[in-house]
């Protein structure tokens, strides 16, 4: 036992679980601030607790390790926030905060509430560090939780405003490496249910599976689309599992749920067993439990026991890691000799696919003055490096990026908001920290970049060259049915014209302004030369929303049109 400060403890840990960023509003504990740095951690001072939420979240997704945030106590509602996302998207995120102490409890303390019942609803494991003796197994903890079953963010609160009040420690630095990423420990699968599994797929004429997000967590393609090639079965995807198969395999139909490709939704829809990796069955992946309906036939493979079954009766649960399940069925299917292709089905899989992109490709490549959206993913998808990393916002920009974006290549990274608008630019940043010598791009609208302009500014402090288109349609036009036929409601879903390229020159980063389609192209190249951040704002059609998901009639998905909406 030695005795050792508090800062210094923390700093060792982070250093020990592999942290290479802590993004922050200060000022929380300052002196491990300093520590890390002596370390080799850089400490990322943003301009809101709720971005520095999102920056963890992004490098967390990109580096599979945890990311470290902080708020000193009046901020710790604005980073318990910022927590929501990766909550919902099961991403190990630590957040820090400064909290009470005895001596001030019940006295109104200026700047003090009491935060823990806030991040009970967004976090595995929210815990108050009362005293420097505590500090080491509650951190400990934090990362074993935040990175052991499914990953979900954790929070500490430590004594004091700036979380400074912690005296010395008699401890040794004791740390297990192993908790610092995820997935932490690869548990096994009895092997009767994944013989009950593999017997269901057999005997199913029109299998499909459908890749979550607990896929991209595990690390688990390369083995979702072997056992895909031996199976002779069609892969979907969730928009957070993306990229999980290249877009032109024979066996991919594209992403499935409210945010879509119709011929993905399609072609669950005509399945007569889904089999679902990694996913929670949720709302969005199912577009509102439509595709498949709430009768079908499912085998779920899963971490968390609790999801097994969850939303559909009739389901063959397999409860462990996604990488090592796939790897065990592999294993396990590989003695019986490859079955014959379902020849039938697969044509099927071809035929909606081929129709999906007839339809689509007039969009992708019109050369409309103001431009339509679909052109300008497509273009920004055409010329990404092989190695690229994208990120994407929610609404509109999520859909986009699920419908006319194409994964290229095994070594692109796809990352999108899990439901809060203005995620996508902060999480970039995140991004770019956890692969600096990987180009981040963003892809976000002009309602999505008000939420953290500001952090342009970040971005060319620390020197983190990230990408940002912005599809400028001087709207929220993901609302403009809402208020269709009315003038005076304009206000409400039609911005005032800005130049964003103009604020993003004033702060030091390279702005791009682009109003015709052929144009992207250009302005992506001068992006990945430029050796500080870019913002490309795109001039797009206000009047063309985003195309609906397909739905069996009769069954409306979770976001259905309102009326008046134009599609076109």
């Amino acid at each position: 036992m030695s005795k050792i400060t508090a800062s210094k403890y923390i700093a060792e840990a982070f250093k020990a679980y592999g942290v290479t960023h802590f993004f922050y509003v200060p000022v929380i504990i300052p002196e491990a601030c300093k520590e890390m740095q002596r370390l080799g951690i850089t400490p990322i001072m943003t301009h809101g607790e709720k971005a520095a939420a999102y920056m963890a979240d992004g490098y967390a997704r990109v580096s599979h390790r945890v990311g470290v945030c902080g708020s000193q106590t009046i901020g710790g509602t604005n980073l318990a926030a910022g927590l929501r996302d990766p909550f919902l998207a099961r991403i190990p995120v630590l957040a820090i905060t400064g909290g009470k102490l005895p001596q001030s409890r019940y006295r109104l303390m200026y700047q003090e509430i009491d935060d823990m019942p806030i991040y009970q609803a967004v976090t595995k494991f929210n815990a108050t560090v009362e005293n420097a003796d505590r500090l080491p197994d509650l951190l400990n903890t934090a990362f074993r939780a935040a990175t052991t079953g499914m990953p979900q963010p954790v929070h500490l609160e430590l004594p004091g405003i700036a979380g400074m009040d912690l005296g010395d420690i008699d401890t040794e630095l004791e740390f297990e490496p192993r908790y610092g990423q995820f997935p932490a420990i690869r548990t096994l699968a009895p092997a009767e249910d994944v013989a009950a599994a593999l017997r269901a797929i057999g005997k199913a004429k029109r299998p499909i599976i459908v890749a979550g997000g607990g896929v991209s967590a595990s690390a688990a393609g390369a083995e979702i689309v072997k056992l895909a090639r031996i199976l002779s079965v069609p892969v979907a995807t969730a928009l957070n599992a993306k990229g999980t198969i290249l877009d032109a395999d024979p066996l991919s139909i594209g992403v499935v749920g409210e945010y879509s490709r119709s011929c993905a939704n399609l072609a669950v829809n005509e399945a007569d067993l889904i089999i679902y990796v990694g996913s929670l069955t949720g709302g969005l992946v199912t577009r509102g439990w439509s595709v498949p309906v709430k009768s079908a036939k499912v085998v779920h493979i899963d971490i968390n026991p609790e999801n097994l079954g969850r939303n559909y009766v009739h389901t063959i649960g397999v409860c462990g890691d996604a990488k090592t399940v796939l790897l065990q069925m592999i294993k396990a299917a590989k003695p019986g000799g490859k079955p014959a292709p379902r020849r039938k089905w697969l044509d099927r899989i071809s035929a909606l696919k081929a129709e999906w992109q007839k339809d689509i490709q007039p969009h992708e490549t019109s050369d409309a003055v103001p431009m339509r959206p679909e052109r300008l993913c497509r273009d920004i998808s055409d010329v990404l490096p092989k190695n690229a990393i994208v990120v994407g916002d929610t609404g509109h920009a999520g859909i986009w990026m699920a419908q006319n974006f194409y994964s290229t290549s095994n070594k692109q990274t796809f990352i999108r908001a899990h439901g809060s608008l203005g995620w996508g630019f902060p999480a970039a940043i995140g991004a770019k920290c956890a692969a600096p010598d990987r180009p981040v791009v963003c892809f976000t609208g002009d309602g999505g970049f008000y939420y953290h302009m500001a952090e342009m500014e970040t971005a060319m402090r620390y020197g983190i060259n990230v990408i940002c288109v912005i599809n400028n349609n001087d709207s929220l036009n993901q609302e403009q049915g809402v208020w269709a036929g009315t003038t005076e409601f304009d206000k409400n879903w039609r911005f005032h014209s800005v130049d964003f390229t103009a604020v993003a020159n004033a702060m030091g980063c390279l702005g791009i302004k682009i109003d015709r389609p052929r144009d992207v192209r250009p302005a992506l190249k001068e992006a990945f030369k430029a050796d500080r951040p870019v913002i490309i704002e795109a001039k797009t059609d206000w009047r063309i929303a985003a195309e609906p998901s397909w739905g069996p009639p009769g069954l409306p998905g979770l976001y259905p049109p309102p009326p008046g909406l134009k599609k076109k």
